[in-house]
């Protein structure tokens, strides 16, 4: 058995095409990124009005991917020894079920029903704006504890 291959590749890319493929992938990794930056300054944005409404020290945390954890964990008024539960492998699929605690105690600190928690874990696209732009179904803001 010979182990050497004698297959001749031929296919020769025109530059023409090369480059029209090379600009049209920057055009949907620009696209993309855009995209994702629209929707971080979103969350984040959010993030920091339902710290405020809520009267939590350090709204900035939301900007910062660790710390926005530990801004949602004292927006909930949750122990911060929780955020072991999100950063260490293997444990952090307690993470994905305590997700669901804080935002329901995120929502119900802000005047609205547990619903609206579950929701803004599932789809934090939609209804963290909501639950941050939206006036509260009670009468007032728990304080911060």
């Amino acid at each position: 058995m010979d182990p050497t291959y004698n297959m001749q590749y031929s296919g020769d890319v025109p530059a023409a095409a090369a480059g029209g493929a090379a600009l049209f992938a920057g055009g949907m990794f620009l696209f993309i990124l855009l995209f994702v930056l629209i929707i971080y300054v979103l969350m984040a944005i959010s993030l920091m009005k339902i710290a405020n409404r809520t009267n939590t020290p350090n709204a900035w945390f939301a900007w910062i991917p660790i710390l926005n954890l530990i801004l949602m964990l004292q927006i909930a008024n949750r122990p911060m020894w929780w955020l072991v539960f999100f950063l260490v492998p293997i444990i952090n699929i307690v993470g994905i079920v305590l997700t669901f605690v804080i935002w329901v105690d995120i929502a119900k600190r802000l005047g609205k029903s547990a619903v609206f928690g579950i929701l803004a874990a599932l789809i934090p696209i939609i209804f963290m704006p909501y639950l941050a732009f939206s006036g509260s179904d009670t009468p007032t803001v728990q304080p911060a504890q």
